[in-house]
């Protein structure tokens, strides 16, 4: 785990509340984001990631967000917006999602301020470096899960 300082991303994404077993169903909606993404060409600057805005022990309000050049004005479910810039608690996780619950919880663990008001979080974050199209087996996957902290 170690903390880094990173600028400003402007990234286009959808959004959607979900549950543990129904979380699926936001990240499944990448290829629409890339697809606005590509009708506009814009090029997408990094790996897909989820923006987890709100989580609960009941649900989470959820981004699947693509990192981009710049903001333009949105249109339909996509939109666009920017990760703030600051420092960030990371960790990479290898392996399949089912893992994911335990880093996540470990950097939780840390004796940090996090950037948060309740359950509302400025930036907390899954980003996804490896496609399970190129590559099917999740035991070779790897994923950054990234926190912002307090300013």
């Amino acid at each position: 785990m170690d903390i880094e300082t990173r600028a400003e991303q402007p990234y286009a994404a959808v959004r959607g509340t979900a549950t543990a077993e129904t979380s699926g169903k936001i990240a499944d909606r990448f290829p629409e984001v890339m697809r606005w993404l590509a009708d506009r060409e814009l090029p997408a600057t990094g790996a897909p990631f989820l923006r987890y805005l709100r989580v609960t022990a009941e649900e989470f309000e959820v981004e699947a967000g693509i990192p981009t050049v710049a903001e333009v004005p949105g249109e339909g479910d996509v939109f666009t917006a920017t990760l703030p810039a600051g420092q960030y608690l990371v960790a990479l996780h290898e392996g399949g999602p089912d893992g994911l619950a335990a880093v996540t919880d470990q950097l939780l663990a840390h004796a940090v301020r996090f950037d948060r008001d309740g359950d509302a979080w400025g930036a907390r974050l899954e980003t996804y470096f490896t496609d399970p199209a190129v590559e099917p087996d999740p035991s070779r996957w790897t994923t950054e899960v990234a926190i912002r902290l307090a300013g």
